[in-house]
């Protein structure tokens, strides 16, 4: 059911325009805004990183390892996916291997900002329903099979408000998908350049879900075993007080090579029931309860 933001009117049609108060979001650059204030500038994310992701995300061991991550668990956990929201959808990177993946599904992406908006339509084309909304107040209620939040939250310095939106938005029984950056022991001029408010925690997001009344269904680090090469670079950057995103990724093709051939080995661990207790990364995977209330 789609939600007024207005008058929180809940109504079944395609058109946006609430039957009942007659509020109707704003259009900006041809895309619905549900936050229009927040459209092209808020704390919690810098449009300038939309065009550089846009160069590294094809070519890059990590992304490719998490959508490997990502894919897998999905089809593990929630094969039979009719509708899925990805919040934070930023360049498409992520959204284009859901669409391959789920062929005929109903797939709808949300972002604060415009400018990913932008990006991510001219990656993917018009096979994907994009509108701009700020991840605290979905225009969706009991909507979806499942919500993805790709390294998203960490964005937000209100993420438990989040996930009760979350749980509001999805059916009863849907899932959610989630990955986050993991340990304060990296926190840096990269965490501090990417606008984030937190590294999360061994437990700190599992326990956060579960008071937004959902069930843990998986959890587990990931890029476990390049945790020491990232804690490296970490230092490396404290000590030379910044960080450049495109110098960290332009690595040897050697390199490249053997990261992926360990975060490969990683995966299928993972595949095969091996739970990793660190790493940079966190992916969490949990269900609404069918009598949720949050």
């Amino acid at each position: 059911m789609r939600c007024c933001l207005q008058c929180h009117h809940t109504f079944d049609k395609d058109s946006w325009t609430c039957p009942d108060c007659g509020f109707a979001p704003t259009v900006v650059g041809g895309f619905e805004c549900f936050a229009p204030e927040l459209a092209r500038d808020n704390a919690d994310y810098d449009p300038k990183h939309f065009p550089m992701l846009m160069k590294l995300e094809d070519t890059s061991f990590w992304f490719d390892a998490r959508n490997r991550m990502i894919l897998w668990s999905l089809s593990r956990f929630f094969s039979d996916v009719r509708s899925l929201l990805e919040i934070g959808v930023g360049t498409g990177f992520v959204m284009r291997d859901l669409r391959r993946a789920l062929p005929n599904a109903s797939l709808w992406a949300s972002d604060v900002h415009i400018e990913g908006l932008k990006f991510a339509a001219e990656r993917i084309a018009h096979s994907v329903a994009f509108m701009q909304a700020d991840a605290r107040r979905i225009p969706f209620r009991a909507e979806f099979d499942v919500i993805c939040l790709f390294d998203v939250l960490e964005h937000i310095q209100d993420d438990e408000a989040v996930l009760k939106e979350l749980n509001r938005a999805l059916k009863p029984g849907g899932g959610l998908l989630l990955t986050v950056p993991q340990h304060m022991f990296l926190w840096g001029p990269f965490d501090e350049a990417g606008f984030h408010k937190r590294r999360y925690g061994i437990h700190e997001l599992e326990q956060k879900v579960k008071r937004a009344s959902f069930e843990i269904l998986l959890k587990t680090s990931f890029v476990s075993f390049l945790l020491p090469v990232l804690y490296a670079s970490r230092l490396r950057s404290r000590w030379k007080g910044q960080y450049d995103l495109m110098e960290e990724q332009d690595i040897h093709p050697a390199v490249d090579r053997l990261f992926r051939g360990l975060l490969s080995t990683e995966r299928r661990l993972i595949q095969a029931g091996i739970r990793f207790p660190m790493g940079g990364s966190q992916l969490l995977v949990a269900r609404r309860g069918s009598d949720s209330t949050t």
